[in-house]
């Protein structure tokens, strides 16, 4: 594809500001364009118009039908589609869309998880247009679809999604940096701060004929059974490897409808494990990140299937190996245009990056487990704390320059630089730093990376609005208290840059308990977590607790986020999500190990006492000891596996889900031992061999 064509077809589908200019008129536009900029309410009389242009557009690329496209506590996205199609009273037809249509619509909201939120006979719910995030285009194989990003809200106006507390805890976020740029005398009329957001997502890709053979991809996204390659990730020959020809194709048609929808697309490769992948964009306004993320996914899927493949984006579908998480980027631009998690030119600049720091690690300190409950999912149970994971332990990686800083900084004065040599110092104590003050650390769950914090535990498969919420709404607090003492100090006389000092230095002495530049992976690490007091909330059930607590209510209701009748609600829905996948999960196993892997077994078991016997038959007393105690090893585990699928379907039903796992891994490990001994070609799965090596 030449590069020409790249730039033509980049955003193609998509209503962007350009093709807004094109099908309105100026007083629309101006108007839609302060909709979008300042975060205020449509003019109802500008609707109309707005949708007659965004339905021309879409029928001249094709399309018959528009929807809402909404983020349910599914944690998939939903749409349902209406044809633009009106009969007239001629036996004819006109193609109508309305500002009331374009604004508003009515899914059914019963058939959502809503924690109780709604009855089942409470089916009303409405659907609400986001226009900070544009319209776009779905192609299918014989036309199109208009899709229109909403919130998602229930009949009595509390959010059923999971854009609704987003785009509340950036506004608020938004507000308390605006406030703290005041401070610093910096101009913020008219002007707004906003979060950004690149998810580099990972994957897996499976030829399609093994994946229609494994009933556990099928209907759980992982493989609930299998033995280790002998040679798989040990080599590390296969991350940033030559991609084979196959996949490159896969990838060259992904970019392709990634570019059209305006999804930047930047990096491509391989990832550790063998058929592992990543992709990467360049970070966007965070709502507008979320948003493309969550149709990347879509993409992905669609787009393999499109290449005879199956794309996984479990986060473990494969037991031994690394898993896939979507490490979220996540940095702050303020009022002035400028990103403040970048080290500045001058200490002005210095002391809004530090402030942000300290801001940080008084957030991440005071609610570690809330953010360990955003990423906590059944999937990602079996990813935090593997090797290529992040544990569940929070804490963050400064990097060693600047965490040298932190100290100095803790001290009340900060002078020098262990790299960068001696430290400018201006208009307050706090130092001039270089842009490349940190190496990287792949083991945190939250690291700093030059300009931005890269929080690795999202898992693979999770919409990133969770995080970013409870991110949003952390920092926003810390903010608020800081310019809360700076505004306290200054009213009584006190010196801007003394009362900043002072309180930089406390939250440091106060909350560096979250510091951590070694490595997360190790034993010693949980230890001295232990003794920081730090919360190693290892399943999803101990860390959604997180959501029950009573500062999580307080935090969400202060700022308007989220009322305590809307966080329980969203704590019932993942609590009820993730015990649901355990029982799928142990349904799906002991069906394959009682209906494929037993007759399978059974047949073998009768080759090999039949070959026993002919063979003692025709040669008589010959030594046949080892293809005995493969018999005999076989009809144990074979026993084992029947006494297990029997144990499994008593508990499934009535038991927790711990001991729903303890059950399930213990057929696991017997159901493996067997294919370990099996006849390749008896065993009734495709192996790990296969689904890894072969594309």
């Amino acid at each position: 594809m030449e590069a020409n064509a790249i730039t033509k077809c980049y955003a193609e589908n998509v209503f962007t500001i350009k093709t807004m200019r094109a099908f309105l008129s100026k007083k629309a536009y101006k108007a839609l364009m302060e909709t979008i900029t300042d975060r205020s309410t449509i003019d109802p009389e500008i609707a109309d118009e707005v949708a007659d242009a965004m339905k021309t557009w879409a029928l001249s690329r094709g399309a018959t039908h528009f929807t809402h496209w909404f983020q349910p506590l599914t944690g998939a996205t939903a749409e349902k589609h209406d044809s633009f199609i009106e009969p007239d009273r001629e036996g004819e037809c006109m193609m109508v869309f309305s500002g009331k249509e374009l604004i508003q619509g009515e899914p059914d909201a019963s058939s959502f998880p809503s924690g109780g939120l709604r009855a089942t006979f409470e089916a009303r719910g409405y659907t609400a247009w986001d226009p900070t995030s544009p319209a776009f285009i779905k192609e299918g194989k014989k036309g199109a679809t208009l899709c229109i990003p909403t919130v998602f809200c229930a009949y009595n106006g509390e959010a059923l999604d999971e854009k609704t507390p987003l785009l509340k805890s950036m506004d608020v976020l938004s507000e308390q940096i605006c406030r703290l740029a005041k401070l610093f005398g910096i101009k913020t009329k008219g002007k707004r701060a906003y979060p950004t957001m690149g998810a580099e997502q990972e994957y897996f890709l499976v030829d399609k004929e093994f994946y229609d053979s494994r009933r556990d991809l099928l209907q759980t996204g992982r493989t609930l059974f299998g033995t280790q390659p002998s040679k798989h990730q040990q080599m590390d020959d296969h991350y940033f490897g030559a991609i084979k020809p196959r996949v490159m194709a896969f990838m060259e048609d992904l970019d392709r409808n990634l570019w059209k929808l305006g999804i930047p697309a930047k990096t491509r490769h391989n990832e550790v494990c063998p058929a592992q992948f990543e992709i990467a964009p360049i970070f966007e306004e965070l709502n507008l990140g979320i948003d493309h993320n969550m149709l990347t996914m879509e993409i992905l899927r669609n787009t393999a299937e499109q290449h005879y493949f199956a794309c996984l984006l479990h986060e473990k579908p494969y037991a031994g190996v690394n898993g896939s998480g979507k490490h979220n980027n996540w940095s702050v631009v303020g009022p002035d245009g400028r990103n403040w998690l970048t080290p500045g030119d001058n200490p002005h600049e210095n002391a809004e990056f530090l402030t942000m720091i300290c801001a940080l690690i008084m957030a991440i300190d005071k609610h570690a487990a809330l953010l360990r409950a955003t990423v906590a999912s059944a999937g990602n149970d079996h990813r935090l704390g593997a090797n290529e994971a992040p544990p569940a332990i929070i804490s963050i990686f400064l990097g060693e320059q600047l965490y040298d800083v932190i100290e100095q900084l803790e001290k009340g004065k900060a002078t020098s630089s262990k790299k960068g040599g001696v430290i400018q110092i201006g208009v307050t104590s706090l130092p001039h730093l270089p842009r490349d003050a940190t190496d990287r650390n792949r083991t945190s769950p939250f690291a700093f990376t030059g300009n931005k914090f890269e929080f690795r535990a999202v898992g693979s498969s999770h919409n990133c609005s969770q995080a970013n919420t409870v991110l949003n709404t952390i920092v926003a607090e810390a903010l608020d208290e800081i310019c809360t003492k700076i505004e306290a100090g200054v009213k009584k006389g006190e010196q801007f840059n003394d009362v900043l000092q002072v309180i930089l230095q406390d939250i440091v002495k106060n909350h560096k308990r979250i510091l951590f530049n070694g490595d997360n992976y190790t034993d010693d690490w949980k230890k001295e977590a232990k003794k920081r007091g730090l919360p190693n909330l290892v399943t999803t059930p101990e860390a959604l607790e997180a959501y029950q607590t009573k500062e999580t209510a307080k935090l969400f209701e202060k700022y308007g986020i989220l009322s305590e009748r809307e966080l329980n609600s969203r704590y019932k829905t993942y609590l009820e999500k993730y015990e649901a996948e355990i029982v799928i999960e142990a349904i799906c196993a002991r069906k394959i190990a009682k209906n494929l892997v037993i007759p399978a077994v059974i047949r073998y078991q009768a080759e090999l006492a039949n070959s026993i016997s002919t063979t003692k038959s025709v040669l008589g007393k010959v030594n046949q000891t080892e293809t005995k105690k493969l018999l005999t090893e076989i009809s144990k585990e074979t026993e084992t596996v029947l006494k297990t699928i029997t144990e499994l379907e008593r508990i499934t039903e009535s038991s927790k889900p711990d001991k729903i796992i303890a059950v399930q891994n213990k057929l696991r490990t017997a159901v493996d031992s067997l294919e370990s001994r099996m006849d390749r070609n008896t065993w009734p799965l495709p192996s790990y061999t296969e689904m890894m090596f072969v594309m």
